[in-house]
Formats: structure tokens, sequence, C-alpha cells
């Protein structure tokens, strides 16, 4: 009897729907009116509960205990299975495995115990499947549905929480007076800091910077110049003490490791940097501008891009453990309205810096510095998400490349690796973590090339265009300009066109924590530039000069050629040189002309005839063929 009650149950179980088996579970009966089952009314069927539920316990007891069971799990489905419910109501479809649970507990006669079951197994496996997916994202892999939300650049993505600085706190240090008193000398918290005043900015758009002239060991000649009226120039110390550059914790550690291939000899125990990177870093450590047009492939290309990556990731910790431990005294304190001046750390976007780079290869080269400088010797790795999927894209094969091409050293240089120059890529940096391929508002350091930031910043009238993420940009690295040149010139010069504009969204910032001089639109007085080439071309010139408007001051090398290569013509030619007096450099043209004449003092052809002007015009021909 047992047994073909049990089949005659299954049967009617498998031709119910989950609404109607939940109904069953709740109140021992099928709802009558409004399910349906196979395009028909279901007829009201009472299911009697078996005999065996009352066996081992008396009815009174049995009777209590069901009734406190089923109104807890009724408490408990209402909370947990309300999205359930309407999704079930769309979707009659039979749960075949929740059909065998019941069918193999059913001797048990227990239905409000099966079901309470049911929901701790779901939630289980909810809760195992979404800590599956972090740790894929932690060693490197993605979820199914990665693929698509990373090419929405400007939304926020799944596990959001890990990497938000809102959501996190710093953990209190001992030895707050020491801390203090180094904090008040960290060129970090001076620079940013730092109040201008409205008459100063606007003296600086009106007066013509003072500049002043200095000689480095490695160097060479600098030229230190500056718009508003305080200039400090300094010269480089012998030597350099860790503790005097304020570096952030782990960095003091990582930075001799992650920098000891330049460094050999008695040079590795002294110092743990080259004679170049100090210079350079003493520079960019003064949050000062630089121009550095020497930096080659061959000889110290590798040098700069770690002096300047160290740079970029002390300002990126600085910056989020300044939020982090003012996060921490905000929920410990209990603020008025007016302390909240003392919290503006923030700007109006999250992203900090911008690395403007190349290739793709170039982009690989500035994570992995960045992962082995937060790793260095240390037993804690950092965890790197979606690793496996950058090395992908961003990774180059060997075996793609023809075996017998032969190049000068310096094209194998540059042409290394993958040479795409369509990117672009967010990094969030938290607490010994990297999260690769970051949504770009919620990313601290952007890597991109210009052609990649040129798709998202679009055009004039253009409907998808997006240049908010500039806004906030307090450090700009601009490396291997020389290569844009080759490529194309205008993406810089629009990109740079674009840098600190007010956002035309607010994006979720919260106003009380944003800096005043980013509110009051000077962004652009406390972004520090560094612009790394080869050579020194009017073009970038004219960009350093024109948009690097940093408070604290520019530095620009500015060392002359002394060898030439006239020397080496193997044909004797004459050079006949012949002085031209002109009053500026809009009339050199005019004063060319009218020295190819023949008449120096001649009028401009602007104020020429026609007819003069050809006059002139065939004479020049005519005495070209004679």
């Amino acid at each position: 009897m047992g047994k073909r009650r049990n089949r005659g149950r299954s049967q009617l179980l498998s031709t119910m729907t989950k609404k109607q088996k939940k109904h069953l579970r709740d109140f021992g009966e099928e709802h009558p009116f409004y399910d349906r089952v196979s395009k028909k009314e279901a007829t009201p069927q009472i299911c009697q509960l078996s005999e065996s539920s009352d066996s081992s316990h008396s009815e009174s007891d049995s009777e209590s205990e069901q009734e406190h069971i089923s109104g807890y799990h009724r408490l408990l489905s209402t909370l947990k299975n309300v999205s359930e419910e309407e999704d079930e109501e769309e979707e009659e479809e039979e749960d075949d495995s929740a059909v065998g649970d019941e069918e193999m507990n059913d001797e048990d006669g227990d239905e409000d115990v099966i079901v309470e079951e049911e929901t701790v197994e779901t939630a289980e496996t909810q809760e195992c499947m979404s800590l599956a997916d972090v740790s894929k994202e932690k060693d490197g892999e993605e979820p199914a549905d990665a693929s698509q939300k990373s090419s929405e650049e400007f939304t926020d993505a799944k596990h959001e929480s890990l990497f938000s600085l809102e959501t996190n706190f710093l953990e209190e240090d001992s030895g707050g007076s020491s801390s203090s008193q180094r904090t008040s000398q960290d060129p970090f918290q001076q620079h940013v800091n730092k109040e201008l005043k409205e008459k100063e900015v606007q003296a600086a758009t009106s007066s013509p910077p003072t500049t002043q002239q200095l000689k480095w060991p490695v160097l060479g000649q600098l030229v230190f110049s500056s718009k508003f009226q305080k200039m400090e120039t300094f010269k480089p110390p012998k030597d350099v003490d860790m503790k005097s550059l304020h570096l952030q914790k782990p960095l003091e550690s990582t930075w001799k490791k992650t920098n000891s291939q330049f460094l050999s000899g008695p040079q590795q125990s002294n110092s743990p940097f080259t004679p170049l990177q100090k210079e350079l870093f003493l520079i960019m450590n003064s949050y000062r501008d630089l121009f550095y047009p020497e930096r080659t492939a061959l000889k110290n290309g590798e040098e700069v891009r770690h002096v300047y990556c160290l740079h970029a990731i002390n300002h990126v910790l600085k910056a989020n453990a300044q939020v982090l431990a003012n996060n921490s005294r905000r929920r410990s304190q209990k603020l008025g309205v007016g302390e909240d001046d003392d919290f503006r750390d923030q700007g109006l976007t999250r992203p900090k810096v911008l690395i403007v780079v190349p290739f793709r290869e170039a982009a690989l080269r500035v994570v992995q510095l960045f992962i082995s400088l937060l790793e260095g010797d240390s037993k804690k790795k950092v965890i790197v998400s979606n690793k496996k999927r950058f090395q992908g894209e961003y990774g180059s094969n060997p075996e793609e490349r023809p075996p017998n091409l032969k190049r000068p050293e310096d094209y194998e240089a540059v042409f290394v690796g993958n040479i795409d120059d369509h990117f672009r890529i967010g990094v969030a940096i938290l607490q010994r973590s990297i999260r690769l391929y970051a949504p770009f508002y919620s990313s601290d350091i952007l890597i991109a090339s210009p052609l990649g930031l040129r798709t998202i910043i679009g055009g004039e009238g253009e409907k998808k265009r997006d240049f908010d993420f500039l806004s906030s940009i307090e450090l700009l690295i601009i490396d291997q300009a020389d290569i844009y040149l080759m490529q194309n010139w205008e993406h810089v010069l629009h990109l740079v066109n674009h840098m600190n504009l007010l956002p035309l969204e607010s994006h979720g910032v919260d106003f009380s924590r944003v800096r005043m001089w980013s509110l009051n639109n000077w962004s652009r007085y406390y972004r520090q530039t560094l612009l790394f080439g080869a050579l020194q071309d009017a073009q970038i010139n004219s960009v350093f000069n024109k948009h690097c408007v940093n408070a604290q001051g520019q530095v620009a090398v500015r060392n002359v050629p002394m060898t030439g290569s006239i020397s080496h013509v193997l044909v004797q030619l004459p050079h006949v040189f012949q002085r031209m007096e002109a009053q500026d450099v809009t009339s050199v043209i005019d004063a060319r002309f009218c020295l190819s004449i023949g008449m120096p003092s001649c009028p401009t052809r602007s104020s020429m005839s026609p007819p003069t002007l050809t006059l002139c015009v065939s004479e020049i021909t005519s005495r070209r063929k004679s």
C-alpha cells in the first residue's frame, strides 16, 4: 500500500507547477482557481499526510511542532522567495530535483522540514556559486558573462564593493605622532593641500613665465620655469635616503629588488637608484612638470619606465590611503555641519593617473611593474583579477614573428611584442590587490593609447562620447612621444584639449569630499605632466609649453647637440649663408620672398598689386633658368 500511495503521489506531483507545489506544502491542498496544468483548469484535490509522521510522538506534540515549523517556514518563504515566485509565474516548468527529494522523504511525512532543507540547499548552492566566481576572478579567470560586461567601460561590474573606496576602511596604525609629522613633510600632502588664490590664477593666465637655467650632473642643462610668482629651484643631493623620499610602505622594500637589474657593483649597496633615475625621481617627487627628450629604446627606456611607474603607484597608494583613513575617521566620529572641509580628499571622478603608451607591449610591461612593486619578495602575493585574460590580449606569440626578419636594433627595441595601437584598460588598486579591466569610473590608473582614447572622447556632434573620466587626472604620463608623431599627432592634441574639464554628470560623487580646487575648475594647475621622447620637436615643445601649467613649475631638459653630420659629407659643396632681417616670426616668409627677388627692402606680398607680384615671380623664374 505504501508503494502504491507513493507512486500515485509522484504522478500527482509530476503534473504540478512550482507554485502549486508550494501551495500544497503550505496549506496541504492545491490551489483550485487560477493555476493551470497543460492548459486545463486544475481541479481541487486534497492530499492527506501519511500516518507515519504521528508514530513516534503523541498527537498534541506532533501538531504543535508541525504548526511551529510551518509558521516559521511561511515567514522564511515570504522573505527569501519573493523574487522566485514572480519568476515561477512566468516559467511554468517542473522542478524534477524537488520532486525526487519529496519522493525520497515521503515516508517520513514531514513536508515542512523537507521544504526548509530545500531552501537551505538553494542558499548554499548560490553562495558557493558566488564564491566560485570570486575565486575565478582572483585566479585570473572570469565568469561566463564577464565578456559582455567588459565592453561596458563606464558601468559598475560584479564584486565592485571589493575595490570600492567608499566601502573599505584603513586599519589604524600605532604611532600617530610620527605619522602626522611625516605627512606634513610629504611632497604629496604639500601639493594637494596647497591653496591657490584667485589673483594668482588670473596672473598666471596673462603673465609670461619666469625661467632659470641650471646644470645637473646627468640630465645636463635644465630650464626651470613657472608662471606663478614663487619659483624654487634645487640641486640634486649626492646621497638619497629612502625615508626622505616618503614612499608608501610596501614600495620601500620592493623597489630595490624590482630595480636590481639596473644596479651593479658598489652602486647597488649605496643607492637603490641609478644616477639618471635619481635625478628624474627627485623632479617627479617634487610634483613639477617634466619634459625629458632623451629617452631612447636602446639606451635608457626601461630605466625611465621603472622610475615613472614607481612615482605613479606611489601617488595612487597615498591618495587611496588618505581616503580610507578619512572613511574610518568619519565612521568613528559624529561630524557636524562645519567639519566636512577636513575630509576633502577626492576629485570629481576617481581616475587619478593616465599613462599614455603607444603599443600593447608597453602597457603589459607597465602592469607587470605595478605587480612587482606591490609584491616584491614577500610571501603574500598580490591578488590580480583577470590576469589570464590580460596576458592573452596584451601578450605576444613568438611563433607569429617571421624567423628571417632582419631589422636594425632600434627597430627591434621599439616594435617588440604586441604592437597593436588601439587599446585602453582601467586598473583599480586597493589593499594589495589589483583589478584589471575595471570600469573607468571605478579605476585609479588608466593605461591607453591615443587612438584608444580618441574613440571614447569622440568629436563634436557625436552622440556617444565621454570624457568625464579625464576631469580629475592628477598625473599625466606621455611616454615615447616621438612615436605618436609617426602615428597621428592629432589624437594627442585632442586628448590634452579635453584634460581636466568639468564633467557633464556627477557619476555618484560625494561633493562634501571633493577638494575645493577641483570644484573651482583649477585641476589643470594641480596636474603633473611627465613627457618623455627621443627628440626635441616643435610639436612636442608646443604641447609642453601650452598645456602644462602646473603651479609647482616646469622643468625641461634642453641639451644642445654638440655633434653634427655635415662634416661627414663626402662631396665638398660650397655653403653660402646670407643674413635675413625680419621684425617678427610672421614676417619671415615675406622677408625671404623679398630676399629671393634681390630686393631686401621690398614691400610684403600682401601689399603688392597683382601685376607687380607677377613681375616679381617671372623675374625669379628667369634668374633660376639662367
